[in-house]
């Protein structure tokens, strides 16, 4: 027994060490969005150029579809070094870099356009590094586009008016609930996987996501076939490297993976683009009317959201907002 714990203890040892002594060093990149992704394909792109450009020293294996824990869990492994690269949503980050929360917000940004553009300027550079300097042990290297959501329901939805009585699911945070709410809704925290077959027994009359979500969920063929644009909501995301793992890497292998990372932003936003215009006609085949409105009632109907829950955050909200 104690040589199968010595060579154990060993085997343990090894794999630990590889980062820093082996000839080839292989990053465990980490998603819950399943293989053919836009942000998988991206993370697994980088990965190709990052072994072309060391001659095949460092390599990344991908591991998609949640395959090692749900965004919390993963987040842990990265931040012990058992996962060395990782696409996450901005919500386990929030408590411990309070700044990201300012993009959870309703309307923060005008338009896909003005978001891109600030995650692209010296706002989003801002961000990446107060998560890289925070104690999360977690290096942002680059934003993640994960488009914009927009209302899903039973009946037309043009005005704030149109929403009254209308249960709608929303993400389990206080901040999303308020926001429907604001916007003339009655917002229902509820799981995502809860969601399907509560619009199939009306216990919600609605919710709210981006349209390759609302066709793969198939949430579209309850009855709730509405697609409202309200595009309330435009939260991007991060990939991150662990802290662990950063620290072992060569400065020019750090410079290498930014670059690389930053590429894969650039990358992944092209993929989303044609994902959305993909499922957006697919969604229209299959019956589904996408409504264009006016959401400028939307917008100064959550000012008070964005009042509450942005006060701490109002010189970054002023600059967010002047950002062309």
């Amino acid at each position: 027994m104690k040589a199968i714990h010595r060579s154990l203890l060993a085997a343990t040892v090894v794999a630990v060490s590889t980062l820093t002594s082996a000839q080839t060093l292989t990053l465990k990149a980490a998603d819950v969005h399943p293989a053919g992704y836009p942000t998988v394909v991206a993370v697994e792109n980088m990965g190709k150029k990052l072994e072309t450009a060391t001659n095949g020293r460092i390599k990344v294996q991908m591991f998609p579809g949640g395959v090692l824990g749900g965004e919390k869990e993963m987040i842990e492994q990265t931040q012990i070094g058992a996962i060395h690269l990782l696409r996450t949503s901005l919500g386990p980050i929030g408590p411990v870099v309070p700044e990201v929360n300012v993009f959870n917000m309703p309307f923060i940004f005008r338009n896909q356009a003005h978001m891109r553009a600030v995650l692209d300027g010296p706002i989003g550079t801002e961000m990446l590094d107060k998560i890289s300097a925070s104690p999360a042990r977690l290096v942002a290297l680059a934003w993640m586009d994960s488009g914009s959501r927009s209302l899903y329901t039973k009946k037309p939805v043009r005005t704030p008016a149109d929403l009254k009585g209308l249960k709608i699911r929303m993400m389990g945070n206080p901040l999303f609930v308020d926001t429907m709410n604001a916007m003339g809704g009655n917002g229902i925290s509820m799981g995502y996987g809860e969601v399907f077959t509560a619009l199939q027994t009306n216990v919600v009359d609605g919710a709210e996501n981006n349209p390759p979500s609302y066709f793969t969920s198939n949430h579209y063929t309850t009855g709730a076939k509405y697609y409202t644009q309200t595009h309330h909501l435009m939260i991007p995301e991060i990939l991150v490297m662990s802290k662990v793992t950063w620290d072992k890497l060569s400065k020019d292998e750090q410079a290498l993976v930014k670059k690389l990372a930053r590429e894969a932003q650039m990358e992944q936003r092209m993929l989303w683009d044609k994902a959305v215009a993909e499922y957006t006609e697919k969604l229209k085949a299959a019956g589904v009317e996408f409504i264009n409105i006016d959401t400028r009632p939307f917008y100064e109907a959550t000012a008070p959201v964005r009042a509450k829950y942005g006060a701490q955050f109002t010189e970054l909200m002023k600059r967010i907002e002047a950002v062309q």
